[in-house]
């Protein structure tokens, strides 16, 4: 399987790559749109700020690559970041468009309440929306409800259909979309790499799912 790591100079790369690698998947680091363009399967990472990176990816002509690629249902996910930019826009340092693949925006966790700390870093839970969940159909099956996963992050998703939402997360009194599952793309706003033993089930699941 040819599986890209799409390179935009705002991302966490190669704890990517060693996370892909430790299940045995040899995954490339690229920003050159030929390689994503022969790529049967994709992963967008991401930290910093989501101007800066949407900036990026224009500089490096990816965002028509990166439409083009996910509209042709190929298996694509999302890191933190990376998974924000598929949305519509974000309220990060001012009003940003995102890739606009998924409608929604990206919003700050509310300073309301000046007892907020953000932004939230550490662990925290992830646990599926009560309505309907695809839980043990997607790369979280065989993972328990309520898992600890690792969080790096200031802002959060508001999908407008809830129905992309495989799980939910609340911190300090906002419960917020914490993965994303539509189609053919998988998004998280937690780092699976970083969660240890549960996050590297959570790419080698990923991974079974899109082997064929």
């Amino acid at each position: 399987m040819n599986l890209i790591i799409i390179d935009y100079q705002l991302s966490n790369l190669f704890s990517v790559k060693h996370a892909c690698e430790h299940i045995g998947v040899k995954a490339k680091i690229s920003s050159d749109e030929k390689d994503l363009e022969k790529a049967d399967a994709a992963i967008l990472p991401g930290v910093g700020a989501f101007g800066d990176a949407m900036k990026n990816l224009n500089k490096l002509g990816l965002v028509k690559v990166i439409n083009k690629f996910i509209k042709s249902g190929k298996p694509f996910m999302g890191i933190c970041l990376g998974m924000q930019l598929l949305f519509s826009e974000s309220e990060e340092f001012g009003r940003h468009k995102g890739l606009n693949i998924i409608k929604g925006k990206v919003k700050k966790f509310s300073l309301k309440n000046r007892g907020i700390k953000v932004p939230q870093i550490g662990w925290n839970h992830i646990y599926p929306i009560p309505e309907d969940n695809n839980w043990q159909n997607s790369p979280f099956k065989n993972i328990s409800f309520r898992e600890f996963m690792y969080f790096v992050h200031s802002y959060y998703v508001d999908p407008v259909d809830k129905k992309n939402i495989l799980s939910l997360t609340e911190y300090e009194g906002v419960e917020y979309c914490s993965s994303i599952l539509h189609k053919n793309i998988f998004a998280t706003q937690f780092h699976p790499e970083k969660s240890g033993l549960e996050g590297i089930k959570i790419y080698k699941n990923w991974i079974n799912s899109i082997i064929i």
